[in-house]
């Protein structure tokens, strides 16, 4: 069966347009790819690379059939104004969230079945006056999901993170028992309908180092973490910890886990970059779509350069492509 993905192409200024013409001359087997985005920024940016591509109109009534070499399907939103590769300008945020909009609509409707989704510049976004964290945050409201959960894969390593894009000293109020609990029942729930995880086995993070030493070094672990896994456990989740960060990330442990709950974005997600940076992609759980992206920035200064690997790309797709079939099995039973 063919996967349709929908992908936005992100920051038209940065290396997102790049990737989409890039990925048209090499298209994943079995899936039909359709771009969400500027029809005429792309086709710059592929003469910019002197690479070819033919857009075609997305037709959501036309049976799914394999992307040919060279073409991409298209849902047009256009920019607000041109672009330059390299370049950033606020006048085009508001494009940007349009294109996740119109995506994250078109699989909701169930008219293509994943999304992936090219990096976007956090920074210009608000520059333009619009409150912006990120995607897993955004597509939450969007989907009107009160709780997501961020996680990141690479062959080998999951790694999931209570908190996101919170400053640090904001970390330790924001981690409390309700969270801990919601964050791990809905990546124990998509470990099994998405990765098709009959019983996944997730390992936890203290807080603190050392896990608090027993409390010496922070009371977090006595008194929130450990309590919350313990409700979990009686619910039927299998969870070790909370364990040292410093130590959780080696065989000993990864060997016999299917992922790991870090408290915060730094605290997990280096380990998970340096291990597989480039092959690697950030996907959205608890949402009612697949949702997965490429695992780094829009790369301003490699845009139109042609010097852009396509790697984590690829690996968004395939992730996508996987979870989608899990999850329509699911559905379909």
């Amino acid at each position: 069966m063919t996967q349709q993905v929908a992908i936005t192409a992100g920051e038209p200024a940065g290396i997102g347009p790049d990737l989409c013409v890039m990925l048209a001359q090499r298209p994943p087997a079995g899936t039909q790819l359709v771009v969400v985005g500027d029809g005429e920024l792309l086709r710059q940016r592929a003469q910019q690379l002197h690479l070819p591509l033919a857009l075609s109109d997305f037709e959501p009534d036309e049976p799914a059939s394999p992307t040919p070499t060279g073409t991409l399907g298209l849902i047009q939103v256009p920019l607000r104004v041109p672009t330059v590769a390299g370049e950033l300008t606020s006048a085009n945020a508001p494009y940007v969230l349009e294109t996740l909009r119109q995506a994250t609509d078109r699989v909701l409707a169930g008219q293509l079945g994943a999304l992936v989704t090219g990096p976007v510049h956090k920074g210009v976004i608000n520059d333009a006056g619009i409150p912006f964290s990120g995607h897993t945050e955004f597509l939450a409201a969007h989907c009107g999901e009160e709780q997501t959960v961020m996680m990141l894969a690479t062959p080998g390593l999951r790694v999931a993170v209570a908190t996101t894009h919170l400053p640090l000293q904001d970390v330790p109020a924001a981690i409390n028992g309700e969270l801990l609990e919601a964050v791990l029942s809905i990546l124990h729930r998509d470990l099994r309908e998405k990765f098709g995880i009959a019983a996944p086995r997730i390992l936890v993070c203290g807080l603190n180092p050392h896990a608090g030493e027993g409390g010496h070094l922070g009371r977090e672990e006595i008194d929130i973490i450990e309590p919350a896994l313990a409700r979990l456990r009686e619910k039927g989740l299998q969870l070790t910890g909370p364990l040292p960060a410093d130590t959780l990330f080696t065989p000993k442990y990864l060997g016999g886990a299917d992922a790991v709950l870090a408290m915060y974005h730094d605290q997990g997600l280096p380990v998970l970059k340096f291990k597989g940076f480039g092959k690697s992609s950030n996907i959205t759980l608890g949402l009612p779509i697949v949702r997965t992206s490429v695992d780094h920035g829009t790369a301003l200064d490699l845009a139109g350069t042609g010097r852009v690997d396509s790697g984590s790309l690829y690996h968004a797709i395939a992730t996508a492509d996987t979870m989608a079939r899990h999850w329509q099995r699911k559905e379909a039973s």
